[in-house]
């Protein structure tokens, strides 16, 4: 994912995983990369993996490191207004953002997508994930988006291909060939 964000900065990644091993291993890699550029790192990631990323990285980083990474707890994040609600969510993610942004801070964000714990309607997703590639694109920054891949049923995927143009696949980086820009659906 260093080459490509050495080439461009707004990117946004599906990253739909197998097993909390690939995923802790990639979110360590995600996070590696980022404190090596100089980026700040913003995770929404739920308590209990929060805790087991920070025992990895304390073993790893500096003081100074560890405070580039920032979590944000994911059942505040898209639970803010009581419900799952792409317009809130987005709302609590400009404010997270807006220090970084006024102060032309690098970040790059990686947010775990735990949507079996939504109980709403599926199409809600597109439409967070839509506004999450917008948002890519105004901010410039990259944004994986990760899903446990065998909760994700087939037409879940299948709107997620759309909505994101790059997909990691464990170890490789493919350009999406369903995602459909937001330019190309004006």
């Amino acid at each position: 994912m260093d080459q490509l964000l050495e080439s461009q900065r707004s990117v946004h990644v599906l990253y739909a995983f197998d097993g909390t091993e690939n995923y802790v291993k990639q979110l360590l890699n995600y996070i590696d990369e980022g404190i090596h550029a100089g980026d700040h790192i913003l995770i929404v990631e739920n308590e209990r993996m929060t805790r087991e990323l920070k025992r990895h990285m304390e073993k790893q980083y500096t003081e100074k490191q560890l405070k580039m990474v920032h979590f944000v707890n994911s059942l505040h994040f898209y639970w803010s207004s009581g419900s799952y609600h792409p317009p809130a969510i987005h709302e609590y993610f400009t404010k997270t953002v807006a220090p970084y942004i006024e102060n032309k801070l690098s970040f790059r964000s990686w947010a775990h997508v735990e949507w079996e714990s939504v109980k709403e309607p599926l199409f809600l997703i597109e439409d967070f994930e839509k506004i999450a590639d917008r948002a890519v694109n105004e901010f410039d920054f990259p944004l994986v988006c990760a899903y446990e891949k065998k909760k994700m049923p087939v037409h879940l995927r299948e709107s997620l291909m759309k909505t994101h143009p790059y997909v990691l696949m464990e170890d490789e980086l493919i350009a999406s060939p369903q995602y459909q820009s937001m330019s190309n659906q004006a």
